[in-house]
């Protein structure tokens, strides 16, 4: 098990590129024994070998028991996009746990849902164009002045292009409508894997029918959630005062008397979310802001590959 990154030493790090390196690295060492590394590429088929296909991927074994040369022919290899969804909306906003209280603001960094969505897509697709795939990226808001958008491409100067954009990608106000996202959603029609990173807050269904309208038969949607040790544990004391990000909503409340009523209505959420995604066939992952990216990353992408230490 390689050593992960508490949060606030990755809430230090102002540089994307050498924070994205260092976490995708660390699961590829991690990984040394399996033989797909990639972010959501499993092994295919076999085929014969042509003329200009790299001699690393001829399988030895085989050609030991045929006489023939064979290479491992995977699911990328089908032309099959990987997409980075992020929700801008507001609420991702919300902050960590893990606060750094010093003087100096740049000791006080800022880390919410919105900048560890921005560490996990680099890192993603990181692992991505070390492997070949093509990847693309486009920010989910209704604010069409701060929309960010990238077409599909591959290697490190487009992956350099995706850092640039996490980088000006700014917060909006509500996840957009469906006919707000009826251009997106032309673009996502082809196969592809398609990751939405997401707090997962919503008034309508709206995050949830948007999922429904990208689950063809021909991609595989990952959503990904974030939460946060705050909204998990509840851990206030006294009189609070709650502000709705979005809406700017305020209320005062005994913390000591709705924590019970707050979980429970939390976890009916929950359930409730997971229930709706498992009709549309989609699986939810949850990633905790305050616990090392890294690790959950490591976690997620084992239990993607199915692979055993």
């Amino acid at each position: 098990m390689p050593p992960f990154i508490d949060p606030k030493t990755l809430a230090r790090i102002k540089d994307l590129p050498l924070a994205a390196k260092t976490i995708a690295e660390g699961f590829l060492h991690g990984l040394q024994t399996s033989i797909q590394r990639g972010v959501g590429i499993e092994f295919n088929q076999y085929r014969a070998y042509e003329v200009g296909d790299n001699l690393n991927r001829i399988d030895w074994k085989l050609f030991a028991r045929s006489d023939r040369y064979f290479v491992r022919e995977t699911e990328r290899e089908s032309e099959v996009d990987i997409w980075f969804l992020l929700d801008t909306s507001r609420s991702m906003l919300q902050s960590s746990q893990t606060k750094i209280s010093h003087k100096s603001e740049e000791q006080n960094p800022e880390w919410n849902k919105l900048e560890y969505a921005k560490y996990l897509i680099a890192s993603l697709s990181y692992l991505a164009q070390k492997q070949g795939d093509t990847f693309g990226y486009f920010s989910l808001s209704d604010d069409t002045q701060k929309d960010s958008f990238l077409p599909t491409g591959n290697g490190e100067k487009h992956w350099q292009k995706l850092l640039i954009l996490l980088a000006q990608t700014k917060q909006g106000n509500f996840f957009p409508n469906l006919k707000f996202l009826q251009q997106r959603i032309e673009r996502l029609r082809k196969p592809a894997i398609i990751f939405l990173i997401s707090d997962f807050n919503q008034t309508n269904n709206e995050i949830v029918d948007f999922l429904s309208k990208l689950n063809g038969s021909l991609s595989e949607v990952s959503a990904i959630q974030l939460t946060s040790s705050d909204e998990l544990e509840f851990n206030y004391s006294g009189t609070c005062r709650f502000k709705d990000l979005e809406t700017k909503e305020e209320i005062l409340v005994s913390a000591s008397t709705t924590k019970k009523i707050y979980l429970k209505s939390y976890q009916d959420y929950q359930n409730n979310l997971d229930s709706k995604l498992n009709d549309i066939n989609i699986g939810i992952e949850r990633f905790n802001i305050d616990q090392p990216l890294d690790q959950a990353l490591y976690s997620y992408l084992r239990r993607r590959h199915r692979v055993t230490k």
